[in-house]
């Protein structure tokens, strides 16, 4: 019954998409190996790109220029911008069809998180020493338990969605209050929208494995970067509120 679902999950969302796209699940076990190689080895590349990115940043000065403009602004601005760019990201990750739009959308998305995070890196950096590496090591591990828990268990967690979609309107509702009424997102929003990565994380592992066509491991490797920068920014946030 459990793979029944599956199936006519992923025949819905190839539907949805276009009539000649079916979920990589419903391919031979080569073609999905492939698919799944393909789409980790460009979330890695991902992943190196917006360090070295985030590494010339600080080298050249330009990162300091960067967080000193966006400290003119509210801070609850910047964490709005970051929302609202995950949710595009994975918004583009679902439309772009071509292998030329999904690079394009993938380094863009790379670059824009990449300024994003200067603000709080440039914090993290000189007020709270060994932040930046003790939550990166956090989010690699609770990113690598997640996508373990998603790959042993098969289970189909497009139920999340929903959830998902929720929390983030909640969280975009309770910043922009923030800037209206003046008052500050502390700690336990930053925990909440660690759990709400993390459900992000197991729905797009989901997705990944289940409803994502063969020719799309550029935009799955999107989506899962998304999730996982999202993690890291509010796993990074509780550390540096621990260490001030």
């Amino acid at each position: 019954m459990a793979r029944g679902k599956e199936k006519k999950a992923t025949m819905a969302y190839a539907s949805s998409t276009s009539g000649s796209l079916q979920g990589v699940y419903r391919q031979p076990v080569e073609t999905r190996a492939r698919f799944i190689a393909r789409t980790y080895l460009h979330l890695l590349a991902a992943v190196i790109a917006f360090t070295l990115i985030e590494v010339g940043l600080f080298t050249t000065g330009a990162a300091e220029t960067i967080a000193e403009a966006m400290f003119g602004t509210s801070w609850l601005i910047v964490m709005g911008a970051f929302v609202l760019t995950g949710w595009l990201g994975s918004r583009f990750a679902h439309s772009a069809g071509s292998p030329i739009a999904q690079y394009f959308g993938l380094s863009l998305y790379v670059a824009a998180e990449a300024i994003v995070f200067v603000p709080l890196l440039y914090i993290a950096q000189h007020y709270a020493p060994g932040a930046i590496q003790s939550a990166a090591g956090v989010t690699l591990l609770g990113f690598g338990g997640l996508t373990a828990v998603a790959f042993v268990s098969r289970k189909d967690f497009s139920f999340l969605g929903g959830i998902i979609k929720w929390g983030g309107v909640m969280a975009l509702v309770a910043i922009v209050s923030g800037v209206i009424f003046g008052f500050q997102l502390g700690t336990y929003f930053s925990i909440a929208m660690v759990g709400l990565a993390g459900a992000s994380i197991l729905w797009d592992t989901s997705n990944v494995m289940l409803h994502f066509p063969e020719d799309r491991y550029v935009g799955a490797a999107l989506q899962l970067f998304a999730s996982l920068a999202l993690m890291f920014y509010y796993v990074l946030r509780i550390f540096v509120s621990s260490r001030r």
